[in-house]
């Protein structure tokens, strides 16, 4: 069968984000999706309003199912909503080190909306870091996990608690015509150093699960077995092309990614 891409995410019914944005996205990378619900969230394309978060036992017990019956190749998590999922995730990748995993750091909606206490959650993703093949966070997620203003020295500071491979997305940088991306490596002595950046005409509106729709994508495309920049580099190209044939539920409200292309 097609490899498998076990994703941890929550379960958004509006579709535009969470676990269905992960299917779709990981399923258009020719992977196939296998997904740990971690929490149950009331929203839709345009709010969070609450969420519950599923139980640790409950979280393991999913996961483990999958990894014994399935091929899985690569891991991704997006919304964990407790210090206990983390705590489970970081068992699980512990014990399968060969998997390569994508961690797209949660700890807001787009909208704003609560998706667990982020003070909380920053000091539990500290254990997930230096077990994540590649991070994604956006620049106010990279700045909150850090407490770093300026981008090269927030990476720094991630590097130094074991970061490998950091994606920084841009889009929230107030830049009116272009998003850029930024792509740091750890060097040999530790250090992280940038070694690509692209650049992407900024499209108008807001957009609903563009971020789990990106990191999902690269961990199908690991899956499939291609390198990390090349996974990158194709994820980033086919997002752009899902954000500008976007759906549109309300004129002025969050956009959803058309990721059937």
């Amino acid at each position: 069968m097609r490899p498998t891409t076990l994703c941890f995410s929550g379960l958004d019914p509006s579709g535009g984000a969470g676990l269905q944005a992960d299917i779709e996205a990981i399923g258009a990378a020719g992977s196939h999706a296998a997904i740990v619900c971690t929490a149950l969230t009331i929203q839709d394309s345009q709010k969070v309003y609450g969420f519950e978060t599923v139980s640790s036992e409950l979280l393991d017990a999913q996961a483990r199912k999958v990894l014994a019956d399935l091929p899985v190749l690569a891991i991704k998590s997006g919304m964990l909503g407790s210090t206990e999922n983390i705590a489970v995730l970081a068992k699980i990748l512990e014990e399968n080190p060969q998997i390569p995993y994508v961690l797209d750091p949660v700890l807001v909606a787009n909208s704003g909306g609560s998706l667990g206490d982020p003070a909380t959650l920053v000091a539990a993703f500290k254990r997930l870091i230096p077990l994540a093949t590649l991070i994604t966070p956006n620049t106010v997620e990279l700045r909150t996990l850090s407490q770093k203003q300026h981008i090269d020295d927030a990476v720094q500071v991630l590097f130094k608690l074991g970061a490998h491979a950091i994606l920084v997305k841009g889009a929230h940088e107030h830049e009116a015509h272009r998003i850029r991306h930024w792509l740091y490596l750890r060097e040999a002595e530790g250090k992280a150093v940038c070694i690509t950046q692209s650049v992407w005409p900024r499209i108008n509106g807001e957009f609903h699960g563009s971020g789990c729709t990106l990191a999902s994508n690269i961990a199908g495309r690991l899956a499939k077995g291609q390198s990390l920049q090349e996974a990158i580099a194709r994820a980033e190209l086919w997002l752009h092309r899902t954000l500008v044939k976007a759906d549109i539920p309300h004129p002025e409200g969050q956009r959803i990614p058309m990721r059937f292309l």
